[in-house]
């Protein structure tokens, strides 16, 4: 009789304890959670991060709260990230610049690899190729030609170095094979205006600031620089669809934690945002910012950072770019 009392006795405990734990798994988070934006308020990625904080606070019940720490190309946000105590309340916005880029460049005092556990991937913009209206092409095989046709003296416009602009640029000189000449600008807006304005022949620009003139034909759009069309400008092509092949250049946003937390947080939150992003309201917030929301689990996104390393990698180098090669 002792005996089954006591197998009864060791049951209950080795069930309450299993259920114990549950109870503390599916207490993360307890407490408000920092979600570091490495650019201004008021920009796009402040704005991605709040759309995306409010449907969590939703899920959580805890409050996601937006911490903007811009500076130095995204670097100053990065820094601050990377040193934050592994505990799982604070996790990041990072993009293409301050995660691939930059440190393909020049020195930055982080490491993506070894301070950041990858979450998931958020979003994902094209950038649109545009000429001005009076350059007498209608299709990237028409600039090809006309590049080729007159090496060294066509231009594009840059919205900074190291800025999709930029090498989506580079990349188009080399799988083009044309001489194009680079002119960087301090921003889009600057660089935007210089091709409506006829000053400079071609741009990949983001997709937000050209579509209104595009709509008002101040500018004309030849193609997109995705690997597939994207939702938001369906008829243009794809450069790999107008024979320049391999092409594949667009800018993403994805959330990273500080490396050292648990991988049921890590995989908690991206879990939960994928339930985010795949929510009708959600999606139609960020696709006005001129993004597509995109969801991938913490090893596809670990894998895809990976990938984004070994291409900037390599036309970096090739190119000439920064300062380190």
């Amino acid at each position: 009789m002792n005996s089954i009392k006591h197998s009864v006795i060791a049951s209950f405990v080795v069930v309450t304890a299993l259920a114990s734990g549950a109870v503390h798994a599916q207490a993360y988070p307890a407490k408000p959670v920092r979600f570091v934006v490495t650019y201004p308020a008021g920009g796009s990625s402040d704005a991605m991060a709040r759309i995306i904080g409010v449907k969590l606070t939703e899920y959580w019940g805890q409050q996601v709260l937006v911490e903007s720490r811009p500076g130095a190309a995204g670097a100053v946000g990065m820094e601050y990230a990377a040193k934050q105590a592994p505990d799982g309340y604070t996790f990041l916005l990072g993009n293409f610049g301050p995660v691939t880029a930059n440190p393909l460049m020049s020195p930055v005092k982080y490491n993506v690899a070894k301070d950041f556990a990858p979450v998931s991937q958020i979003t994902r913009a094209a950038n649109i190729l545009v000429v001005p209206v009076t350059l007498p092409v209608k299709n990237v095989r028409e600039l090809v030609a006309l590049a080729k046709k007159n090496p060294g003296v066509m231009t594009y416009a840059t919205s900074g170095a190291g800025s999709m602009s930029h090498l989506a640029g580079e990349m188009f000189k080399r799988l083009a094979k044309v001489d194009v000449v680079t002119v960087p600008y301090q921003g889009g807006v600057f660089s935007i205006a210089a091709v409506q304005g006829g000053h400079i022949m071609m741009m990949f620009s983001d997709a937000q600031p050209v579509m209104a003139n595009i709509k008002a034909g101040k500018l004309r759009a030849l193609a997109v620089t995705s690997a597939q069309r994207t939702p938001f400008t369906p008829e243009l092509p794809t450069l790999a669809e107008e024979g320049i092949k391999g092409f594949a250049a667009a800018n993403w946003w994805g959330i990273l934690f500080p490396a050292g937390v648990a991988k049921p947080m890590v995989d908690k939150v991206s879990t939960d945002l994928g339930r985010a992003l795949a929510d009708s309201t959600v999606k139609e917030r960020l696709g006005a910012l001129g993004v597509e929301a995109v969801h991938s689990n913490p090893q596809q996104f670990a894998a895809f950072l990976t990938s984004e390393n070994e291409i900037w990698g390599k036309l970096i180098k090739e190119a000439g770019i920064g300062g380190i090669q």
